[in-house]
């Protein structure tokens, strides 16, 4: 291809992703694709000879569009969302084009003192200590796993880079019940076990029993165990749950932990000046992690990773083989030495349109509305006689089921929620997805799509009625309502 077929290519791509935009309503949000439906349209056989874009755009919308689940979608209420938009598009665009490995300064100095800019935003964004030092990592679980060891290499005076693991020295990892299983899949990798992942209760609105923590951290000291570190959450998965850090940050330094907060999803509300509180107690952690590219329109994949001790977080990571020693090592920031990978894409461009396009006004009205959203969606179930809500709303997430009050058996309410959130998420116009409290199957709606509207939240309020309807006739009951 020869820049005179890609500037055509290119237009008509463009065009083709307004369009998509223009159109998304239209798509099921959810791909209806059966299990290998979509391999057993693709060749087994890589083409010997070339292809032509025509042929490829034309396989591109019979045989992968159909199998994508549409996360752009105002429909998409599931999950946490991934959202994208307009000015972090054309950031990925030009980022592509230029293609550049931006592991060190020198490969590409704009890339590394844009970084270190737009985390120095964020803080100022969202009330993060001003003494802290940031970077962008691909996920939340790569950022977790930086922490995790961070903080084996601190409690072991960074001898296990060393020296590896010494049995002698156990170390111990706390978390609560429900916090993310990116944690548990940090602790195997950074060498811990799984064993020695120890998972806090929770009270009645699913944050972390401070007391608890304090008892079993005491009992595990009496047992010969380190307490190595502590992941408080900060809007957990299941429900958005926060965990009371400024407890948990006393705890910490009593016994000397390093805490790391996860606050993945609701870390955007720091934007909020109301929701501040949050982080009372943050200048006592040691690390904080937040995805823009859940609730702050940037698209994926940009975490933003916060450490208050920068050294720590660089003496865990560097390495300096022959070939990537530089004359400005020092005086600026490499950030290969910040994390897992050597090479990094330039994922702060798409951050820096972001803010700039929204200004920060603008992201803070969106993330309101969203918010608002939310409200209005739970007031609903709260006036209905047939839904319940199952737990706190602090954020965007509202977690809710169908109950009927002429049935109190839970495994039945299990059988008629499941069956209510398929029956939504086959219709194609929503799609929602579901955790579970105590032993009960909840349903959540995640409201934070960058252009979900009013309209697209009352349609499912609407359509959830319907369909609940339905599902009640087959266990041969009625709603109330």
């Amino acid at each position: 291809m020869d820049t005179t077929e890609f500037r055509e290519w290119a237009h008509k791509l463009s065009d083709w992703m307004a369009d998509y935009y223009d159109g998304i309503e239209n798509y099921p949000v959810k791909s209806g694709a059966a299990p290998g439906s979509i391999s057993e349209q693709l060749p087994v056989f890589p083409p010997d000879q070339r292809e032509g874009m025509p042929a490829i755009m034309d396989d591109f919308n019979r045989i992968i569009m159909p199998g994508m689940t549409h996360w752009q979608s105002p429909g998409f209420f599931a999950y946490f969302p991934a959202n994208a938009s307009f000015p972090s598009i054309l950031a990925e665009m030009l980022t592509s084009a230029l293609g550049a490995q931006c592991m060190i300064w020198e490969t590409s100095p704009a890339a590394a003192e844009l970084e270190e800019r737009v985390m120095d935003w964020l803080k100022q964004m969202t009330g993060i200590p001003e003494d802290w030092s940031g970077v962008i990592q691909d996920t939340a679980s790569t950022a977790s796993l930086a922490a995790l060891l961070s903080a084996r290499e601190r409690c072991s005076n960074f001898g296990i880079n060393e020296g590896g693991f010494d049995s002698a020295k156990r170390l111990r990892v706390y978390c609560s019940s429900e916090t993310h299983s990116s944690i548990e899949k940090g602790v195997k990798i950074a060498g811990f076990g799984r064993k020695n992942l120890v998972k806090i209760p929770v009270d009645l609105h699913q944050r972390m029993d401070v007391s608890e923590l304090s008892r079993i951290i005491r009992e595990d000291i009496d047992r010969g165990f380190t307490p190595c570190c502590v992941v408080a959450t900060l809007g957990t998965t299941g429900t958005t749950a926060v965990d009371p850090l400024n407890e948990i940050a006393a705890i910490c330094r009593q016994f000397g932990a390093w805490l790391h907060v996860d606050a993945a999803y609701a870390g955007t509300a720091l934007l909020l000046p109301e929701y501040r509180w949050m982080i009372e107690g943050i200048e006592q952690a040691d690390s904080l992690v937040f995805n823009p590219h859940k609730w702050m329109f940037t698209n994926f994949d940009c975490s933003a990773y916060f450490v208050r001790d920068k050294e720590s977080l660089i003496r865990t990571f560097e390495i300096l083989p022959e070939y990537l020693k530089t004359g400005t090592r020092g005086l600026v920031n490499d950030y290969r030495d910040w994390g897992v990978p050597l090479g990094r894409r330039f994922r702060a461009l798409k951050l820096w349109f972001v803010i700039r396009s929204f200004g920060v006004e603008g992201l803070q009205e969106k993330i309101r509305k969203h918010i608002q959203l939310a409200e209005w969606f739970e007031a609903k179930v709260m006036e209905s006689a047939d839904f319940e809500l199952m737990a706190l709303r602090n954020f965007s997430v509202v977690c809710f089921r169908l109950h009927p009050v002429s049935v109190n058996d839970v495994d039945i309410l299990n059988q008629i929620n499941e069956k209510l959130l398929k029956s939504v998420n086959d219709s194609g116009k929503a799609y929602l997805s579901h955790t579970k409290l105590f032993g009960s199957y909840v349903i959540r709606i995640s409201i934070a799509q960058t252009n979900v509207e009013s309209r697209h939240v009352e349609a499912a309020w609407e359509l959830i009625g319907e369909k609940a309807t339905d599902v009640l006739r087959l266990f041969n009951l009625q709603l109330d309502r």
